[in-house]
């Protein structure tokens, strides 16, 4: 599933040739997705105006503006999904799904082989209850290590579960957990109520860094996801655990560990995390 970095940048490759463009066409040719795609969404945006291209944790928000409604659009890339600037003739593929035309000649197409994607539509996208109770973004200023500290007293839950609560923040999924703890020197498993507020300043820094990183680099390679301009991410060739389980840590040699959490692969040293 595309994570965090994945989905920030198909927002920055897609902004430029969406943001302050009018909306000239709606086509929906399977509106089936995870939660079924609005039958009047043609008749609420065609005509309006993308006002910004933004994200909240892993969802993609299309706000628009016009004479019939004024609102977000809520996009999910779900497991496989992927959206596409096309400025070609291109036809659309099996699994194109919906299609945005815009004014300037470009169309946003969103190509979804699972269906575990979502298009919906919110007038009020903060309070929506895909949206409402999610924790702070990683990068914003509220995040640090004296948030996690303090929401982490009492806890047995183990910390890589702990970070990738998308209560306590966004973001941090299994991929980057597994570096972030990495650089924090932080095992998986201890337990989230027992890490000092030392530790956790460590912890919130390594997991914006990883991110930020991440970003920059354009997301992690992942079978099923592709930019916005069709090319892979790159980053998958700096991780230094995950996918690397039983060959050398990169910090002391020693062979890394692999084991499972909660269905979903942990790589960690054993040596240089505790």
């Amino acid at each position: 599933m595309p994570e965090l970095p994945e989905v920030e940048t198909t927002r920055r490759g897609i902004a430029p040739h969406c943001e302050h463009q009018v909306i000239a066409r709606v086509i929906v040719r399977d509106g089936r997705l995870r939660w079924p795609v609005p039958d009047n969404l043609p008749a609420l945006i065609e005509g309006a105006t993308i006002t910004e291209v933004d994200r909240r944790a892993k969802y993609l928000l299309i706000r628009v503006s016009g004479t019939a409604a004024t609102g977000t659009l809520i996009v999910h890339l779900g497991m496989s999904g992927s959206l596409r600037v096309i400025t070609d003739a291109s036809e659309p593929l099996i699994h194109d799904h919906i299609e945005l035309w815009l004014q300037n000649g470009v169309r946003l197409r969103f190509n979804d082989p699972r269906r575990f994607g979502c298009w919906l539509w919110s007038e009020t996208p903060d309070s929506h209850r895909l949206l409402a109770s999610l924790g702070p973004e990683p990068l914003a200023p509220e995040f640090n290590g004296a948030l996690l500290y303090r929401l982490s007293r009492g806890k047995q839950t183990p910390v890589k579960s702990f970070i990738m609560d998308n209560r306590i923040v966004v973001g941090a999924g299994n991929i980057y957990a597994n570096e972030a703890l990495f650089k924090a020197g932080i095992h998986p498993r201890r337990a989230a109520g027992r890490i000092s507020l030392s530790r956790y300043h460590r912890l919130a820094e390594a997991i914006k860094e990883t991110l930020s990183a991440a970003i920059l680099m354009g997301g992690t390679t992942l079978r099923d996801f592709v930019n916005s301009d069709g090319k892979p991410g790159y980053f998958a060739q700096s991780l230094l655990v995950y996918g690397r389980g039983g060959e050398p840590c990169r910090e002391c040699g020693k062979a890394l560990k692999e084991i499972r959490m909660n269905q979903r692969t942990t790589v960690y040293c054993g040596h240089c995390q505790r």
